[in-house]
């Protein structure tokens, strides 16, 4: 593991809006290994710009992006990523091209069974709960063969046991033995920190040194008034 590449490496990276607004800042922020790895900051702080710069749905104005493993951002709202109208059919289409067509009924199969949602390939989504959403996001983002997830805020909209099913199931991404994925996680719950393996925070477009989830926690919790 020590001479492992690093999952991702952002190097002054600069972003400016056609208004002028400058997003990110000398933006330099590296990903050791695989791990749930979570930003915390306010609003505007650029934490949602830079996840889409890594994406490839914007271009940095200056910098270096070295991503060695395919990315696939993940949104905090489901219903503006699910296109289709069955869990199957999503899946689906989020396979490569290069997937032959005899392997790709399993291939649905195995990325619903990754994400608990084993027997959903005919369910309709609109029936799905917003948790099962999440879920069936995730598992999209494994079909197209990810292993560098991107994660804008993915609980704010659920309620706590769906908070807590999603957390679990990154979580166990991460740490399986056979392909563990990378997951860059950003959050507004101070509670969440406690699952990551590092955590830093964001501020006027740059970012700050890896700590402890625990740590960054203890940090911010005062600034939050005591709340997650």
């Amino acid at each position: 593991m020590a001479d492992q590449a690093p999952s991702l490496v952002v190097d002054q990276l600069g972003f400016a809006w056609p208004n002028g607004h400058s997003a990110l800042n000398h933006c330099c922020l590296t990903i050791p290994r695989p791990g749930l790895w979570m930003l915390v900051g306010g609003n505007g702080s650029g934490k949602s710009t830079l996840l889409r710069l890594i994406a490839g749905l914007l271009t940095p104005a200056r910098g270096r992006l070295q991503r060695p493993l395919k990315p696939a951002l993940v949104f905090q709202n489901p219903d503006h990523q699910l296109l289709l109208p069955s869990c199957g059919s999503e899946i689906e289409l989020a396979l490569p091209d290069t997937v032959a067509a005899a392997e790709r009924l399993s291939r649905v199969e195995q990325a619903l069974n990754q994400v608990g949602l084993a027997g959903f390939r005919q369910r309709p989504i609109h029936s799905l709960s917003g948790g099962q959403k999440q879920r069936l996001a995730i598992a999209a983002a494994l079909a197209s063969e990810a292993q560098l997830l991107l994660l804008d805020e993915p609980t704010a909209l659920l309620d706590e046991t769906s908070q807590a099913e999603v957390l679990q199931l990154i979580r166990s991404l991460c740490d399986r033995q056979e392909q563990p994925i990378t997951a860059l996680w950003i959050t507004h719950r101070l509670e969440e920190l406690r699952w990551c393996d590092g955590a830093a925070l964001m501020e006027r477009g740059s970012i700050g040194p890896w700590r402890s989830g625990q740590s960054m926690e203890q940090q911010l919790a005062p600034l939050a008034g005591g709340k997650g």
